[in-house]
């Protein structure tokens, strides 16, 4: 059974699911799992009969606390700030810092499918007083928390130090302060130079009332709050801190101990890596997840977080050499696996549903989906570089008939995922140009046993001309390995560029092959053999 199926069977009553984020700079797309999974178990839940609501909030009153996306001028002036009240860097009519980055990440969810019943920004919540009651609590019971902290997490707190940072009256900063005492309505607090090594305080001291937005809860209370006034009963979260004592940890302490309310279920699920490396909004480390998005289809992007179960890491940088046309692959193998057709290589226990999964309309019908014509992304992408081609008559004619609407819109939404790889993270070799003229200088580099091949290679392609790009890879390592002698794939893949790119590399010869017209095909490949130019 699908996990999110499980899950869903598992539970009774109205769930209330919650997930959040802290736009501390370009949101990397690895941040994209968690509001995709929450997606999924809504769906489940709701196909179940069961009342789901789905929020997401933006932690915007965090303080700014890396300098990846700031510059140096800007450093001193924002570091330690909340940032709801750091300026727009792009000054692009956003309202701050927060609004502008949290903006492009949430404007990927509608096309995902994911579409939060609420999304909330904290710096309003704060405002607006629906945290007054819970910053009460937490301070009439400071000697709780501290308990919490060192017995759950080893963190030592001194027995002045209360759980909130009040945003510095006379600098503006939130991570620099630190509150010492509380009479029940207002507090002492201190704006301290040396309190954190990424941020100065300016050393001001004085006494407010912490109430309205002007301070706010450290991460693990203010998290074990939220659930309170939201009624969370689900939130899901990335394993970093779900790990022994961690954040998860102390703020399930916290919400028992202290907001006296059970914890709401974790599902924790893995990161989405880049060269094996975690993404980092705060160090600027990852794919943009608005960029990836403009590349992969939402289709293909939910696909990329579902195919592994959500406990299982993801490797994946855009800009390998075939990261992105292989998520399309797998999504084709899907939907050959669902109408039935036989498919290599291994698949999910629960095909179907993850295929149903990746839809971005919860309301569609897979089958349906599955059974529209598909041309493979990476002749798509060779098909857009060659001049002269009608791409949709072409796909057409290898499909073997005419498309209907709905493969006209794939076919459509893949030629621009394919032009927009092209232009941002495809590498230099399935970028292409294929010469109107044979590439003598190419063309001398080929010894007399390419030469053979590309002659062979003629003939039989005259023989029977293949069909399809895989036609065309099948008969070129049939032709290499008949040859006399036998010549090795690289080498007959380096000849077949020579003679079309005048280079030693370049996209799949088969699909480049399936993209030109086979008439010139067999006469570029009989004049590379009839050359004058011989190699030295």
């Amino acid at each position: 059974m699908f996990w999110a199926d499980e899950l869903a069977a598992s539970l009774s009553g109205p769930q209330v699911l919650n997930d959040s984020k802290t736009p501390s700079g370009t949101v990397h797309v690895g941040s994209l799992r968690g509001p995709v999974i929450n997606d999924v178990i809504v769906r489940a839940m709701r196909a179940r009969g069961l009342s789901a609501t789905f929020l997401y909030g933006v932690d915007d009153l965090d303080p700014m606390d890396a300098q990846a996306l700031l510059t140096p001028d800007a450093v001193e002036q924002a570091m330690g700030r909340p940032l709801a009240h750091v300026p727009d860097p792009e000054q692009d009519g956003h309202d701050s810092y927060a609004r502008h980055f949290a903006g492009l990440f949430l404007g990927t969810f509608a096309r995902l499918g994911v579409h939060p019943d609420r999304v909330y920004w904290m710096s309003e919540v704060y405002a607006s007083g629906e945290m007054d009651r819970y910053i009460r609590i937490a301070l009439d019971r400071a000697a709780v928390v501290r308990d919490i902290y060192q017995r759950v997490a080893n963190v030592r707190h001194s027995d002045d130090w209360h759980p909130l940072a009040a945003i510095c009256e006379n600098c503006g900063r939130v991570g620099t302060t630190i509150v010492t005492a509380w009479d029940g309505e207002r507090v002492h607090y201190e704006c301290r130079p040396e309190l954190v090594a990424w941020a100065k305080g300016c050393g001001y001291a004085g006494d407010i009332p912490p109430f309205g937005g002007r301070a706010k809860l450290p991460f693990n209370v203010d998290w074990a709050a939220k659930w309170s006034l939201f009624g969370v009963t689900i939130e899901p979260n990335g394993k970093d801190l779900g790990t022994k004592g961690g954040a998860r940890d102390r703020s399930e302490a916290i919400a028992r101990e202290v907001f006296e309310r059970e914890p709401p279920l974790n599902v924790v699920y893995e990161f989405l890596n880049i060269g094996g490396r975690r993404m980092s909004t705060s160090k600027g480390r990852g794919a943009a997840a608005h960029l990836v998005a403009e590349v992969m289809p939402p289709e293909q992007l939910r696909l990329l977080f579902l195919r592994p179960r959500y406990n299982q890491a993801i490797d994946f940088d855009p800009e390998g050499t075939d990261a992105v046309p292989r998520v399309f692959d797998e999504s084709d193998r899907l939907a050959a696996a669902v109408t039935g057709r036989e498919v290599k290589g291994e698949l999910p226990a629960d095909p179907d549903r993850v295929f149903a999964a990746s839809q971005v309309d919860p309301g569609a019908d897979p089958a349906a989906a599955a059974a529209s014509y598909r041309p493979p992304f990476a002749h798509l992408a060779m098909l857009v570089q060659v001049l002269g081609v009608d791409v949709a008559e072409r796909v057409a004619a290898e499909k073997g008939e005419r498309l209907t609407e709905r493969e006209l819109a794939i076919l459509d939404e893949r030629t621009t995922a394919a032009r927009r790889w092209l232009e941002t993270y495809a590498p230099d070799q399935a970028r292409m140009a294929v010469q109107a003229e044979l590439p003598a200088a190419a063309v001398a580099r080929l010894d007399a046993d390419a030469r053979r091949f590309l002659e062979a290679l003629a003939v039989a392609a005259e023989r029977e001309p293949p069909e399809s790009g895989e036609g065309w890879q099948s008969l070129i390592f049939d032709v290499a390995k008949h040859a006399d002698p036998p010549l090795p794939a690289g080498a007959a893949f380096r000849a077949i560029y020579n003679a079309f790119l005048g280079r030693p590399n370049g996209p799949r010869a088969g699909w480049l092959l399936a993209s030109l017209d086979p008439g010139f095909v067999t006469q570029r490949l009989r004049e590379a053999v009839a050359a004058d130019t011989l190699p030295a």
